[in-house]
C-alpha cells in the first residue's frame, strides 16, 4: 500500500470535515437554504480553499449523496444473506429512517434543474445509487414472489416508495412533537410502510357496494 504524505492527508481531514459539514447542513435546512459560505464558515476555513475541493454548491450536495450512498451499501453487506427479502427490505427501511432522525440524511429538492444535472453527470453517485437500487429490487422481486409484499405493485413503485422513507417529513415532524421516542416514530412509520393503514378485518379494497 502507497504511503500517504501528510499533505494529502490533512486535505482528506479537511475533504471529510466539509462533508460532515454539508451533510449536517442539507439535513438541517435542505439544498436551498444551505450556502456555500455557511459550510466554509462551519468548517473554519476560507471559501476559496473550500473550491479547491468543491467547484459549486451542486458538487457539495453530489459529494454528500455518495457518502450516505456508501454508508447504505455498507449497511446493506452487513445484512444476514439468509434472511427472508422483505426482512433484508424492512432493516434498510429501518436504517434510513435511523439515518433520518440522528440528523445525518441529505435535504436535496426533488424539483432543480441545476442539481439534477450535477448529480446525472455524477458517476459515482449514479454507480452507487444503480448498486442500491438494484439490490433493493432484487429483494422487492424475491418478497413479492414469497407473497410478503402485495404483487400486483410494480417493482419500482415499491422502490420509491422505500427510498422515499429516507426523506420523510413525518419523522422530523413527530419528532418536533416530543410525543414519541425515536423508536416508536420508527415503529409507527414502518407498520405505515410495510402493513399499510387498514385494519386486520379490512383490505384496500372494501367492500362499500355489498
Amino acid at each position: 500500500m502507497a504511503k500517504v504524505s501528510f499533505k494529502e492527508q490533512v486535505l482528506r481531514a479537511r475533504e471529510d470535515a466539509i462533508l460532515a459539514s454539508v451533510n449536517r447542513l442539507l439535513a438541517e435546512k435542505g439544498f436551498d437554504v444551505m450556502t456555500v459560505d455557511e459550510v466554509a464558515a462551519d468548517v473554519g476555513i476560507a471559501k476559496a480553499s473550500l473550491y479547491k475541493h468543491f467547484s459549486s454548491k451542486e458538487e457539495l450536495a453530489g459529494a454528500a449523496m455518495v457518502r450516505v450512498l456508501q454508508r447504505a451499501q455498507a449497511f446493506m453487506d452487513t445484512l444476514p444473506p439468509g434472511a427472508r427479502a422483505v426482512e433484508q427490505l424492512q432493516a434498510v427501511a429501518r436504517w434510513t429512517m435511523q439515518v433520518q432522525l440522528a440528523g445525518e440524511m441529505p435535504s436535496l429538492p426533488a424539483q432543480n434543474s441545476a442539481l439534477r444535472a450535477s448529480l446525472m453527470a455524477n458517476k459515482p453517485y449514479l454507480d452507487r445509487l444503480m448498486d442500491v437500487s438494484d439490490r433493493l429490487g432484487e429483494w422487492i422481486v424475491a418478497a413479492q414472489q414469497a407473497g410478503d409484499l402485495n404483487p400486483a405493485l410494480p417493482p419500482e413503485v415499491v422502490l420509491y416508495t422505500l427510498f422515499a422513507r429516507a426523506c420523510d417529513p413525518v419523522l422530523g415532524v413527530l419528532k418536533a412533537s416530543g410525543q414519541h421516542s425515536d423508536e416508536r416514530i420508527i415503529e409507527m412509520l414502518m407498520s405505515t410502510c410495510f402493513d399499510g393503514l387498514a385494519g386486520r378485518a379490512q383490505t384496500s379494497t372494501t367492500k362499500s357496494g355489498s
